[in-house]
Order: C-alpha cells, then sequence, then structure tokens
C-alpha cells in the first residue's frame, strides 16, 4: 500500500511537471512574438508556495529604461475591492456591523432616501443604484446589477466608524496577518518601487497622471505579485476570515450577475468574482487603473494563484485589448 501510494504520487508529480513546463513554453512563446504591443509587466504563478512560473518583462521607466523587477509594485485596480470587502466582513463576524440592516444605521449623516433601504450586502454586491452620494439611486436596491465604485468607498467609511479606524491603519493591520510587507493604501508612507503607469495614445504609450483616480477602497491600492500570491493563500487558507463568512465571499450572491465586458456573464460573491465549478473553481478578480491592467485569480482545488501585473494600457477604451495578455495566459490556466 505504502509503494503504491508513493508510485501515484511519483506519476502525478510528473504529470505536474509536464503540464507545467508546457504552460511555461506556451506563454515565453506569447513574449516573444514580434508585435508593436509588448508585454510590460509580470506574469507569476505559485501552488502551495511552489513558484510554477515567473516571468518579467519590459521597463518600470521608459525615460530612465529601468527593468521591471519582480518586487516591483503596481496599482492593482479593482483586486483592491477584495480587501475591502474582508475589512467589513471581519467586522460583521465581530458583531459590529449587519449585512441585511440599512446602513443609515452607520452613517446617519446620509441625505438621500436610498441610506434607509441600501444594505451592506448590497454595497459588497452591486446592487445598490448608488451612483452618487448627492443623487437618487439609479434603481430601487437589490432590484439590478451595477458594477460601482462608489459602494466600496461606502463599505470603507463604515469598517472607520466601526473601529475608530482609518482605512490606511485598516489595511495595513490585514497586510501585516498576512505577510505583506509592499502593499499599501495609496496615501501610505512605504511605496518603495512603484512601476510609472503609461497609456498608449496615437500609438504612442505616454505616462498616466491618473492611475489614483479611483477610490482606494475600490481602485487604487498598491501591491506586488508576491503579495498578491502571499494575499490568496492567506484569505482563501481561512486565515483572514471564518469559514462561513468566507464561504459568503466565495459564494456567488443572488442578482449579482453582469454582463462582464471581457468575460460575458460573471457571478460576484464578496470582493471577487466565481466562476467554474469542482475542478476548474475559480475565485479572483481583473483590476484597471489609468496605466496599469492587473489580474488575480485563484484556483482553490489545486492552491494556484495566477497572478499578472501590467504598467502598460494599450487600447485606451478597449478593455479587450488592454487585457490580451492576461486572457491568452489565464486561458492555459482554465
Amino acid at each position: 500500500m505504502k509503494y503504491t501510494l508513493l508510485f501515484i504520487l511519483l506519476i502525478w508529480n510528473c504529470l505536474l511537471f509536464a503540464q507545467n513546463e508546457k504552460v511555461n513554453n506556451a506563454v515565453d512563446s506569447l513574449l516573444k512574438n514580434k508585435t508593436t504591443t509588448p508585454f510590460n509587466g509580470i506574469i507569476y504563478c505559485v501552488s502551495d508556495e511552489n513558484v510554477l512560473l515567473s516571468k518579467v518583462q519590459g521597463f518600470s521607466d521608459f525615460t530612465a529604461k529601468s527593468p521591471l523587477k519582480l518586487t516591483d509594485q503596481f496599482v492593482i485596480g479593482s483586486i483592491s475591492k477584495q480587501f475591502t470587502a474582508a475589512l467589513i466582513l471581519k467586522e460583521y463576524e465581530r458583531n459590529n456591523v449587519q449585512l441585511h440592516v440599512p446602513i443609515r444605521w452607520y452613517m446617519p449623516e446620509l441625505k438621500q432616501k436610498w441610506a434607509d433601504s441600501v444594505t451592506i450586502h448590497q454595497l459588497l454586491t452591486h446592487t445598490h443604484g448608488i451612483v452618487d452620494l448627492d443623487k437618487p439611486s439609479i434603481f430601487p436596491a437589490g432590484t439590478q446589477f451595477n458594477y460601482s465604485q462608489i459602494g466600496y468607498d461606502l463599505l470603507a467609511k463604515i469598517a472607520e466608524r466601526a473601529t475608530g479606524k482609518k482605512l490606511e491603519i485598516l489595511s495595513k493591520e490585514l497586510f501585516d496577518k498576512c505577510g505583506m510587507i509592499n502593499t499599501l493604501h495609496p496615501a501610505s508612507e512605504g511605496i518603495k518601487s512603484l512601476a510609472i503607469g503609461y497609456t498608449e495614445k496615437n500609438e504612442q504609450i505616454e505616462i498616466d497622471i491618473n492611475s489614483f483616480q479611483n477610490y482606494p477602497a475600490a481602485g487604487s491600492f498598491i501591491s506586488t505579485v508576491e503579495d498578491l500570491a502571499r494575499w490568496n493563500a492567506c484569505l482563501h487558507g481561512g486565515k483572514v476570515l471564518k469559514k462561513k463568512t468566507l464561504k459568503l465571499m466565495q459564494t456567488p450572491q443572488p442578482g449579482a450577475v453582469r454582463n462582464h465586458p471581457l468575460f460575458g456573464e460573471t457571478f460576484y460573491g464578496y470582493g471577487i468574482t466565481v466562476a467554474g465549478e469542482n475542478e476548474q473553481l475559480q475565485f479572483g478578480q481583473t483590476g484597471f487603473a489609468p496605466g496599469f491592467v492587473s489580474m488575480n485569480y485563484h484556483f482553490p482545488q489545486t492552491k494556484t494563484s495566477l497572478i499578472m501585473l501590467s504598467n502598460v494600457v494599450y487600447g485606451g477604451d478597449d478593455l479587450k485589448k488592454a487585457f490580451e495578455y492576461h486572457l491568452k495566459v489565464l486561458e492555459l490556466y482554465q
């Protein structure tokens, strides 16, 4: 029996090695293709702390011709939302907030009527209809889906009220717990090696000065590929939230369905998308900020994380062009 198990393990490891080598070769071919839009960024894949793929290509600063490094920091766009989701869910675990109570309970100063019906659950799932704090909602709470930045800013404010701490401090405590020393709120000190973000305009790449235009809680946190791998292991390994709460985060929520510009019909949990089932289950998020294109997906069955961070946006508003390399590499793992 002992030797049978060892034999099975050996065969399994050989199959994984062969599959990994195949993926590495495919990624190498993709990056070496002659094109006017070469990939500029980092591709990183890790399984249970074993690095399966690590590709660094291009520059962090095109003027100085400074090569990118594995430890360089990037603005990660909507990947930020899962940090905010985890913070508010920790307060839910502490009974400091409730998921299905109107947010007027936590922010009585809000003037619009939607504060009497919108809940934290709806903020987490983009089903609240809020587009501006000083305007009526665009639909009754819970009746539709509208992907939102402002909802996550409200979640951050509620977490701040519940704890008496600023988002910079709350997020740092969370990152410290997961060993993420290079992940920061944009207002924090300690930004050591942030790559410059670029956007293609008139077939030329130019520095984008708007990289931090999104709400920090929704789209402006700074991180690295290694830190995001640590985050996935920490979050999905049950070290951030209790098992029951994590399950809520990882479960597609009723009505939280988006016609995604890249993936079509997409299902949302709390702060992440949920795709596939069984052996192909996938948790994660793409991220877009001016000058930066990001992707972070975790495959729980194999404890594998695929992370891609780029500091050049090709195609402007054409998201399919901006995410061209990200989509092609992701397909290799699905």
